[in-house]
């Protein structure tokens, strides 16, 4: 989710024409359709929490653990091994991730036991936070070979487009299978367990471009690095990328089974539409917004974000429909945008050779964000209800938005 902007900017080793089946333009939206398929695979559970609430008995507490687990996986996946593509090779690392996709498919399929749920969830985890900082890098080096003297706006467009996308299709093909098809805790993961080999096939057809290394260089994890300089504004974007996670964290994990259980609507299919627009809303605001100012987009994101889930929670809590929709639409445009804004902001506070290292701590604070807030929801549900932990939850975003706030938009 989102990590595709770490390898944009912690460059990469020369292009190589490399082993081919296809040409680089030809190559290029294999890699897209594969880095689509994994995110859309990886949202795919999203409608289907309430039926397993149903079909298992599972609380909301256990939902939270296992979508907990999914970001444990991308995170450990991301600071281990998320950068050594770069002298590996893209392809002899987006395989081994995409393979990790099919396996997470085949645990699902096998069965719907909690631990087999949360194991499913980590291998996920694991094959997205490879995929992510690969298939981005490996788009702009075959579109680079492709077409050499354009811009990377196309391959850093289908790259956020193919991220975030993703994440909005898959949710909403889940929850119409689902819905319209028998078995709806295997018919999604048979279909995406297809394409997903089928993805496969495709990226192993793909030029690599990027030439090994005659001598591998040691192995090390990512590095994390936090400029000296700006420590604070620093912090104050990783907040804000923490604060922006954690609001699509809560829509890929309990928002539907509020829509299920709390505002009454149990249609699979519109939970995976819940995901859908909240997620588009996302992508769509972080293009439609790209070039204006860096403030303005933190200072948007902001606002969006928490009038959006004031609004979310005062739909749960007056059990309207259209209400929890609209400002779930306003609060992922606000998180999608605010994001883009917290990645600008760390990469001018960095300097060129940290910059990876750098956002690595971003990213680090972001899934950080993805995961304890929703699992604090689903703590707070063993005691009190679900709309009051959805209150707290605002009630603290609105007081972290402020803070940030005061920090990130102040004129130096």
């Amino acid at each position: 989710m989102f990590v595709s902007s770490l390898d944009r900017f912690t460059g990469s080793r020369r292009p190589a024409s490399g082993t081919r089946a296809v040409g680089h333009g030809a190559g290029f939206w294999l890699i897209a359709a594969a880095f689509l398929t994994s995110m859309a695979f990886s949202g795919a559970p999203t409608p289907l929490w309430a039926v397993y609430q149903q079909h298992d008995h599972l609380s909301t507490f256990t939902v939270t653990v296992a979508f907990a687990a999914y970001a444990l996986g991308v995170v450990v996946s991301l600071f281990l091994a998320g950068h050594v593509s770069d002298w590996l090779g893209r392809r002899r690392v987006l395989l081994p991730a995409v393979s990790l996709e099919v396996v997470s498919a085949a645990i699902f399929l096998s069965s719907t036991s909690l631990p087999l749920l949360i194991v499913a969830r980590m291998v996920s985890g694991l094959g997205v936070g490879l995929i992510t900082a690969t298939a981005t890098a490996h788009l702009a080096e075959l579109h680079l070979a492709a077409r050499p003297n354009a811009s990377r706006v196309r391959a850093d467009l289908v790259a956020t487009a193919a991220n975030l996308g993703g994440l909005a299709v898959g949710p909403l093909v889940s929850g119409l299978l689902a819905q319209y098809v028998s078995e709806p805790l295997r018919t999604p993961y048979l279909v995406f367990l297809g394409l997903l080999l089928i993805s496969a096939v495709g990226v192993a057809l793909v030029p690599e471009t990027v030439e090994p290394a005659g001598e591998r260089p040691p192995y090390r994890p990512q590095r994390v690095s936090v400029p000296r300089a700006s420590r604070s504004t620093y912090f104050a974007a990783s907040a804000a990328a923490g604060a922006a996670f954690s609001v699509l964290g809560l829509f890929t994990s309990l928002a539907p089974g509020f829509v299920a259980v709390t505002l009454h609507h149990p249609s699979r299919a519109l939970a995976g539409l819940v995901a859908f627009l909240v997620f588009g809303a996302a992508a769509t605001t972080q293009m439609v917004l790209a070039r204006i100012t860096v403030r303005h987009q933190l200072a948007t994101g902001l606002l969006l974000m928490t009038l959006g889930i004031s609004g979310v929670t005062a739909g749960v809590w007056l059990a309207n429909l259209a209400l929890f929709l609209t400002m779930g639409i306003v609060a992922g445009a606000g998180a999608g945008i605010l994001f883009k804004g917290a990645v600008t902001t760390i990469v001018s506070l960095a300097p060129a050779h940290a910059r990876g290292e750098a956002l690595a701590g971003l990213f680090l604070a972001a899934y950080v964000g993805l995961a304890i807030p929703i699992l604090g929801i689903g703590v707070a549900t063993r005691f009190v209800s679900d709309q009051a932990a959805l209150l707290g939850f605002a009630v603290a975003l609105a007081a972290l938005n402020a803070t940030v706030a005061g920090r990130l938009l102040r004129r130096r």
